[in-house]
């Protein structure tokens, strides 16, 4: 099977953002019509009017504000009368130490990461139900799976994300929604740049990062052919899931993997300043911002 974009009303979450505009442009690449939705609304509004095709719309909000994602909705409704795939996208990570933070900034992560997409999913239901193949997807992570001890907040986020998303598409699948998740390894975005560079966490880098398009890949797959959840390196899929059986070895697996993931991290660092990405100043690593 061979999913058909022509004409579908899709709509993506972070879609200004790397892997949600590579998202948006593969999209409209195949005649649907994509709904860009950013905190960023400048950003969402110039990916929209690059986008090939046309009907499609950039629009600003943020996604812990509910109102604002009502807003959202409430346009979708009136411009399309329906919304055939839901992009769940959006998140955000520290690289501050849980005993470190602050517990504002940790409600901020899981109010992003876990709340946001149910909340937009059930605002969203009325308009998928409009639609005669109705499907929602949601970018979940790896850090879903396995515990990633320097970021517990992004892992307690994603644990819950991909255990709800689960739950939501068992429940939805006889009321003619199918849902999936994505379950990507580090990718080659801003979001890892920032924690590259500031030092978080280092498990991310057992091998180099994948690159937004894989993510994409990923998602079509899963409108080719429907399922639960895919991984966009299957092999790190499974090797995460074995880990799990026997928990309690996981303090004794960490430090050799933790050795490797800091050597991978600092050739991920010294690539980012090959590309002109970060640089070195007076011994600390920060990002270059790209034009």
């Amino acid at each position: 099977m061979t999913y058909d974009f022509a004409g579908k009303i899709m709509l993506v979450t972070g879609g200004a953002g790397g892997i949600g505009s590579a998202m948006c442009r593969r999209f409209a690449a195949g005649g649907a019509v994509v709904i860009v939705v950013d905190i960023d609304e400048k950003r969402a509004k110039r990916v929209a009017a690059d986008l090939p095709g046309s009907g499609h719309v950039g629009v600003g909000c943020d996604l812990v504000v509910r109102d604002e994602v009502r807003a959202v909705f409430d346009l979708v409704a009136h411009t399309y009368g329906r919304l055939d795939v839901l992009v769940n996208n959006v998140g955000m990570t520290s690289s501050e130490r849980f005993d470190e933070r602050s517990i504002e900034s940790i409600e901020q992560e899981i109010n992003l990461n876990l709340l946001s997409p149910l909340v937009a999913t059930h605002i969203a239901l009325p308009l998928l139900r409009a639609s005669n193949d109705a499907r929602v997807i949601s970018t979940v992570s790896l850090g879903g799976i396995f515990p990633l001890g320097e970021t517990p907040i992004y892992t307690a986020s994603k644990f819950g994300l991909r255990g709800a998303m689960l739950s939501i598409a068992l429940d939805l699948r006889d009321k003619g929604i199918r849902a999936g998740s994505v379950m990507p390894s580090a990718i080659d975005t801003r979001m890892l740049r920032q924690e590259a560079v500031d030092g978080g966490n280092s498990m991310q880098f057992q091998d180099p990062p994948q690159q937004p398009s894989d993510v994409v890949a990923t998602v079509v797959s899963l409108l080719d052919k429907p399922r639960l959840e895919a991984c966009t390196r299957p092999s790190e899929g499974l090797l995460v899931r074995l880990a799990m059986v026997a928990p309690n070895l996981l303090p004794r697996l960490f430090p050799p993997f933790r050795k490797r993931g800091e050597r991978g991290m600092a050739r991920y660092l010294e690539d980012l300043r090959r590309r002109g990405l970060a640089r070195l100043t007076d011994g600390k690593w920060e990002l270059v911002e790209e034009s």
